[in-house]
């Protein structure tokens, strides 16, 4: 089941029957100038239950949310999460908390207090950026590899048995965007870090906005978890090479666009993240980003040779110049919500 702005990409698990439920009834998504609708509140959310529980249907195996506009909302997303554990013991929730990014809430600040207090405790799988874990973890300022390495920890002690920061702009790398991730689950000795529950990734920024790469990144790792099981480091490699394939072909599709500073309708309707012509890259993603072992005490720095123009690689007619490497792009600052 899903619960967020976006509906999981449901290529990736066809054994599964997946139930969207919306958070918001929206015209366009909010990058553009202007949207127009409604959000959904708890008693809607409440009502649909009631209705598959009656039916027999409430019977998910995984439940994953992601934007949540009302505080209402949340609170009946903590009780469908405890609905669903009693049906599935070993149900496994992907939360999402979009809180806000670079110093600035989209949400109520209700919503950072009933996060930390009600579905931290709840999550499996806990994945903010670098100032929602701060917001989550009392305030406490994230500037190193150890201080997000310690906020891992501190959320993992309140229930998630894994929780990955997913961009984080770290001192003195200016060019890169860093991710962490640490489990408590047991990892397999022959998966690709052998046995490491400690991780890290460095990835090229570019100076662009899209919409919806955080709702994508978190569906694509709850796939990409439930195909390799103690295999963190895959799911990660797995889930960020879908993510960047998608971003360097719109990237290619929108040309200047990707650069332009004024976000018109024209500008983010170009700049739609192309879902449908990358299937099949997200099923089979060019990894080009690998995991290392995060140890505390090492930055996470620029590893020798990454962070340059990597030669032989089709840039496309329509690239602007200034995107060094198209097919290893990331965004700046990735959410906009309302």
């Amino acid at each position: 089941m899903v619960v967020g702005y976006c509906p999981l990409y449901t290529g990736l698990l066809p054994e599964k029957k997946v139930d969207p439920i919306y958070s918001v009834q929206f015209s366009n998504h909010t990058g553009y100038p202007t949207f127009k609708g409604s959000v959904f509140d708890g008693e809607q959310l409440r009502a649909l239950v009631s209705g598959l529980e009656a039916n027999g249907l409430l019977t998910h195996t995984h439940l994953l949310t992601g934007y949540i506009g009302s505080l209402s909302l949340l609170q009946a997303i903590a009780d469908l999460c405890s609905q669903l554990k009693h049906h599935s013991p070993n149900l496994t929730y992907v939360c999402d908390p979009v809180l806000g990014d670079e110093g600035r809430l989209y949400v109520a600040r209700e919503l950072v207090e009933a996060y930390a207090n009600s579905i931290v405790p709840l999550a499996s799988v806990l994945v903010p950026n670098q100032f929602e874990a701060e917001l989550l973890t009392a305030g406490a300022a994230i500037t190193s590899l150890d201080d997000a390495l310690a906020a891992c920890e501190v959320l993992m002690a309140r229930g998630p048995h894994t929780v990955i920061i997913t961009s984080m702009a770290l001192p003195g790398d200016p060019d890169g965007i860093t991710l962490v991730a640490a489990t408590r689950l047991p990892q397999r000795p022959d998966g690709r870090l052998h046995g490491a529950t400690r991780l890290k990734m460095r990835i090229d920024r570019i100076k662009a906005y899209f919409t919806g790469t955080g709702d994508l990144f978190a569906a694509l790792l709850l796939a990409w978890m439930h195909h390799h099981p103690g295999d963190l480091a895959t799911a990660v490699e797995k889930a960020v090479g879908g993510l960047q394939a998608v971003l360097a072909d719109t990237v290619r599709h929108c040309g200047p666009a990707a650069l332009a500073a004024e976000r018109t309708s024209e500008v983010c309707a170009l700049r739609e993240l192309r879902l449908i012509p990358c299937q099949a890259k997200l099923q089979d993603p060019p990894i080009r980003y690998r995991c290392e072992v995060a140890k505390p005490g090492i930055e996470a720095g620029p590893p020798a040779g990454q962070g340059k123009v990597q030669q032989g690689i089709a840039r496309g007619p329509n690239v602007p110049a200034a995107v060094d490497v198209v097919d290893t792009c990331t965004v700046t600052s990735s959410r906009q919500e309302a």
